[in-house]
C-alpha cells in the first residue's frame, strides 16, 4: 500500500476510548508508520442514543481526554467527527461522509483482527473493501487468513498490548494507581475531575469544557 496520490493519506481509528489509554496511542502511533500515512484521526464514538451504555463517559469528556492524550503527537488526531452523524453511524457512512467532506484526503480503515473476523456481518463491507485501503492490526487470540482476505486489505504489525479500558475504570473506582496504563495528562485529568468515580458530578466538568 504505498501512496500513490499527492492526497493526504489518513487512518480512520474509531474507538469509545472509555477512557483514552496508553495502548490507544502507541497503536495509533505504530500504524501511522506501519501503514505508511500521513496522519491517524481517532474517532471517537458517541453514544447511541438508543442504546444507552451505563459506563460510557459523556461524549465531549471522552472527547477532552483523548485530545489531552495526543495534542503533543505528531501525526495523531482526536476528532469528534461522527458526534455530527446521524447516528447510529455505520462505518461505511462515516467513510462516504469523510471522503466527501476533505476531497483532499485519501481514507484508510484500521481495525483490529476481531473486528476482521466478523467484518463480513458489517454494514455494506463489500463496499468499503472495494472502495478503500483497510489495513488490518493483531488482536489477542485472533488468526487472520491473510489469503483470503481482499487485494485492498493487509495486516501490518504491531505489538499486542494487553491495556484495558474496562480494567482502567475498575482501577479508578477501587481508588488504585492508573499513572502506568493512561497518558500523564489523562491520569491528572481524570484525578482532577473525579472523572470515572461512583460518584462524579458531570455537570461542572462540561461546563468548564465549554468555557475552554
Amino acid at each position: 500500500m504505498q501512496k500513490t496520490t499527492d492526497k493526504v493519506r489518513t487512518g480512520i481509528f474509531g474507538g469509545s476510548f472509555n477512557p483514552i489509554h496508553n495502548g490507544h496511542v502507541m497503536l495509533a502511533s505504530k500504524l501511522l508508520k506501519a501503514a505508511r500515512l500521513d496522519e491517524v484521526w481517532l474517532l471517537v464514538t458517541p453514544q447511541n442514543p438508543w442504546k444507552q451504555e451505563n459506563e460510557l463517559m459523556d461524549d465531549e469528556v471522552r472527547l477532552w481526554l483523548a485530545k489531552e492524550a495526543v495534542k503533543d503527537i505528531p501525526g495523531l488526531v482526536a476528532s469528534d467527527y461522527e458526534f455530527h452523524l446521524p447516528k447510529p453511524s455505520y462505518t461505511w457512512n462515516t467513510l462516504q461522509a469523510l471522503s466527501s467532506d476533505f476531497p483532499e484526503r485519501e481514507f484508510v480503515l484500521l481495525i483490529g483482527g476481531d473486528n476482521m473476523e466478523r467484518f463480513d456481518k458489517w454494514y455494506e463491507h463489500d463496499k468499503i473493501v472495494a472502495g478503500y485501503d483497510v489495513v488490518v492490526y493483531p488482536r489477542q487470540g485472533c488468526r487472520i487468513d491473510r489469503k483470503t482476505l481482499p487485494p485492498r486489505v493487509r495486516v501490518v504489525r504491531t505489538p499486542l498490548i494487553n491495556i484495558s479500558s474496562t480494567d482502567i475504570r475498575a482501577r479508578i473506582r477501587q481508588h488504585l494507581p492508573i499513572d502506568h496504563l493512561v497518558p500523564p495528562s489523562v491520569a491528572e485529568a481524570i484525578r482532577e475531575k473525579g472523572l470515572y468515580a461512583e460518584s462524579v458530578q458531570l455537570s461542572g466538568v462540561k461546563e468548564e469544557l465549554k468555557g475552554s
